[in-house]
């Protein structure tokens, strides 16, 4: 198939694009390259890899490029509360507003596969798994502009989504500041952290399963598409404590406390069901304690603290 993944370069896609190219698939990604990344360089040898450097709001400049795609996989955006927060306009032009244009500008008959997150169910009901049925209660402006760029893609009749569990793993663009991939991190490099607010709970992913979720979904659109679909690990709703218990059998060195007084500013919290997903015979690969001994390698490697969205 013939791909444009907009935000190809980022966190994702730099784990994405190598896989489907190497299914097969026509890429062109475009990408600001704002962070300066130079992840997709080993993909230059794919001679259906193509690159634009380009703002994805361009629509002078997106609008030829979805025209000679097959499906549109949307992963530009601004990622996380914080970096959302510092730039509230590019929030909504980026995640939401972008999108927005691409189903306005796509035909009928091509696919559209968003990507979201499942911050949108905000703060769960204690005990309660929150399915694609949930009603959405983003509590950041990065929840709700996705919310609303997921709401715009599955009006539309050939369209997906992935409400994505929180990420974690290794990347050509690496983010150290996502929750697995930040306590690893601490663990490997200052042996402690001190949480906040431990009993919140969530759900998690690892970044090469993604990657196959996405790949997945490409081999069974006609079966899956026109839905939402939670993609994490059934197995890993945990609370940050509990994460860091799992973390600790890894690095055994590693001391956690939670603080007696103080707030985490991120108050999601909740668990989640992917059995919507599971359903349609995907499965995952990559549970934590594989993702956790791959980021302990890694951090031997990564020693310095750019590697994050803020």
């Amino acid at each position: 198939m013939k791909l444009l993944i907009t935000g190809g370069a980022g966190y994702i896609g730099s784990v994405l694009i190598p896989h489907l190219l190497s299914e097969g698939h026509e890429v062109t990604v475009l990408d600001t390259f704002m962070f300066g990344q130079p992840s997709l360089l080993e993909c230059c040898k794919f001679d259906g890899f193509q690159v634009v450097r380009g703002d994805c709001r361009d629509e002078a400049l997106v609008k030829p490029l979805v025209a000679k795609a097959d499906a549109i996989i949307p992963l530009a955006a601004l990622v996380g509360a914080p970096l959302c927060k510092a730039d509230a306009v590019g929030a909504r032009t980026i995640n939401q507003e972008a999108v927005e244009m691409i189903c306005r500008l796509a035909s009928p008959s091509q696919w559209i596969l968003l990507p979201v997150t499942n911050s949108g169910y905000g703060i769960g009901e204690s005990g309660k798994f929150c399915t694609e049925d949930t009603p959405l209660r983003p509590i950041s402006l990065y929840g709700t502009t996705k919310v609303a760029a997921e709401e715009a893609v599955l009006r539309r009749t050939n369209s997906l989504s992935f409400r994505l569990a929180t990420v974690f793993g290794l990347s050509p663009r690496m983010r150290v500041d996502l929750l697995v991939n930040d306590f690893v991190h601490r663990a490997v490099t200052d042996r402690a952290v001190v949480i906040f607010e431990g009993h919140f709970k969530r759900n998690y992913i690892h970044i090469q399963d993604v990657a196959r979720a996405f790949a997945f979904a490409l081999r069974n659109f006609e079966l899956m598409k026109g839905r939402a679909y939670n993609a994490g690990l059934e197995e890993a709703n945990l609370s940050k404590l509990e994460l860091c218990a799992v973390i600790k059998k890894h690095v055994p060195a590693f001391t956690f406390l939670e603080a007696p007084v103080g707030e985490d500013p991120d108050k999601r919290d909740y668990i989640v069901s992917n059995q919507r997903l599971l359903k349609t015979g995907f499965r995952t690969e990559w549970d934590l304690d594989r993702g956790i001994r791959e980021l302990i390698k890694g951090y031997t490697i990564l020693r310095n603290s750019r590697y994050s969205n803020v």
